[in-house]
Order: C-alpha cells, then sequence, then structure tokens
C-alpha cells in the first residue's frame, strides 16, 4: 500500500512496477508532486526514474537485506574528467562498493545503451554486481576481471 501525506497526490497514478509494492512517502507540491527518498529522507521531484529508484531501494532493503545505511543515491564519480552520477550504489561494510544499479524510467526499453553506460560507471567503481532496472524488466550481472560478464538469474542478496 502506498502512503499519502499532505493532501492528494499523483502518486496513484504512477505505473506498477514489477517489486513487491513498499510503503512510500508522497505529497502535492506547489510546483510539482513530490517524493521522499528512502535514503536521503529528503523530498525529490515525482518523476518517473525516481518512482523507479524508490521501489529498487525499498527491495534491496526490505527484500534483500542491503541496509540503507550502505546506500548511496545519486552517488558521484569522475569518468575521464567528467562528473556523472550513478543511480544507486550499495557498500558492505567494509565500505566497499558492491551494487551498482542504474535507474532507467518504466517507459524507457533497457537496452545496450543501458549496460554501456553502467559499465562505464563501473571501471571507475568496479563493483562485482551491475543492475540495470526500469521497474517492469531487471537486469543483474556478476562482473570480474577474470571472467566473462554472467548474466545472473536473481539480484544477489547482501552479504555479511
Amino acid at each position: 500500500m502506498y502512503n499519502y501525506l499532505y493532501g492528494m497526490s499523483r502518486i496513484a497514478d504512477q505505473p506498477e512496477l514489477n517489486f513487491p509494492r513498499p510503503t512510500l512517502l508522497a505529497r502535492s507540491g506547489e510546483k510539482h508532486d513530490e517524493i521522499q527518498c528512502l535514503v536521503r529522507r529528503k523530498w525529490l521531484k515525482l518523476e518517473p526514474e525516481e518512482w523507479v529508484r524508490q521501489h529498487l531501494i525499498a527491495y534491496l532493503s526490505g527484500s534483500l537485506g542491503y541496509p540503507m545505511g550502505l546506500m548511496a543515491v545519486e552517488h558521484r564519480l569522475t569518468l575521464n574528467g567528467v562528473e556523472k552520477r550513478a543511480d544507486l550504489v550499495c557498500y558492505n561494510n567494509e565500505g566497499q562498493p558492491v551494487l551498482l544499479a542504474e535507474c532507467k524510467a518504466p517507459n524507457v526499453k533497457l537496452s545496450q545503451d543501458t549496460l554501456d553506460q553502467a559499465a562505464r560507471y563501473n571501471l571507475v567503481l568496479n563493483v562485482p554486481y551491475l543492475l540495470l532496472t526500469n521497474g517492469n524488466q531487471h537486469y543483474a550481472l556478476a562482473t570480474d576481471i577474470n571472467s566473462p560478464v554472467e548474466i545472473l538469474k536473481s539480484i544477489p542478496p547482501f552479504k555479511q
């Protein structure tokens, strides 16, 4: 069930996604509807990509055991002298990045370009797992410099 705050929001107009339905906080703002980021605890414009990202955060935390305190949303990184932002990076207890997620809006088809974007970010982060999602389709990949990229059957759970 979605949770509402401060009056009516168009959160009910957002598409159903291929994640368990989380409790999300939303409100109508003066200029646009807003959703509260589960990790940063701040209000953000309710965009389709943010809708997907908040569902993913809830799923990773609630179903796969990734601690929200070890997640970085819009993680800044520098690639070839250009600042970029990874949608979501999850860390292990030692502070090493272990999962990089690239989120797209539900109406955006996941493509080779999506994978290439995540792979470029991974040149900097060197995570063992990449995740591509548009909320309806999810692709998890194992990356190991000594092995070919492997498409996984499911998103790997958090390892202590």
